[in-house]
């Protein structure tokens, strides 16, 4: 837990997550110093669809459990967060991609792509190099289908990141493999951070299309996403709608 920052906290199951990154500039001026002293890290980005995932999987909650920094993914945690009366800013893991490689250039450390495919790593690749002076990109690997990272697979890549003096690693699995990988790697790798960034290398790559800033803005993403793959997504938040009103009582309650 970061000391000096009241968390926001939401109860999944017999556990509590907490988001205890209040907005996008504490969570990079941690991440600084920690690229600067060498020292790992864990960074989680929670959303609806995480709640859903983590009262039903102990695994996740574990994993969730490792993280040292999370921030809020999502508008509905952020507007929770307003009911409980300790606000954050929405910080998804999908804008952290470009500062995320920044600070690492900025520190003198290479950046680890694991997830998503190859071809999709390739061009995330490319767009970074691109944008980032100074940015080296130590590895890039892209895990079969089936991927356990709980398992040896996930060991093996660990200790591929860990030997090309790597510093950060984002992982673009989604939930909850990318979060049990980092969880791993935090353990395996003290000396690397972990961030889990979803589609964010994807939406680099134009192997998916993200909402147009507008939307966004609208806070209407979740929309756009769910008429795009609608077969995929509309379960996904048919089951965040559900568990939405328990959540906003309880942070309207212990507020």
């Amino acid at each position: 837990m970061t000391q000096g920052i009241m968390p926001v906290q939401f109860q999944v199951g017999p556990d509590t997550v907490r988001v205890n990154m209040p907005d996008r500039a504490t969570l990079v001026a941690q991440v600084a110093a920690r690229l600067a002293a060498r020292q790992g890290f864990a960074i989680a980005t929670l959303n609806l669809d995480h709640l859903v995932k983590l009262a039903r999987d102990p695994a996740f909650r574990a994993a969730y459990a490792a993280q040292d920094m999370v921030t809020a993914d999502g508008n509905p945690i952020v507007w929770l967060s307003r009911l409980a009366r300790r606000p954050v800013a929405l910080v998804p893991g999908a804008d952290l991609v470009l500062p995320l490689a920044q600070l690492a250039a900025r520190a003198g450390r290479g950046v680890a792509l694991v997830g998503s495919t190859q071809d999709s790593l390739d061009a995330a690749a490319a767009w970074l190099t691109t944008h980032v002076p100074g940015l080296r990109i130590s590895a890039l690997i892209a895990p079969p289908m089936g991927f356990d990272p709980a398992g040896p697979a996930a060991d093996a890549i660990l200790a591929q990141v860990a030997v090309t003096d790597t510093g950060l690693c984002l992982i673009a699995m989604g939930a909850p493999r990318q979060e049990v990988l980092a969880a791993r790697g935090r353990a395996l790798t003290p000396g690397i951070g972990f961030a889990s960034v979803g589609a964010g290398l994807d939406f680099l790559s134009g192997s998916q299309r993200r909402a147009p800033a507008w939307v966004r803005r609208m806070a209407l993403e979740w929309l756009w996403r769910a008429l795009s793959d609608p077969a995929r997504l509309t379960r996904r938040y048919a089951l965040c709608a559900v568990v939405l009103p328990g959540h906003a009582w309880r942070s309207w309650r212990d507020g």
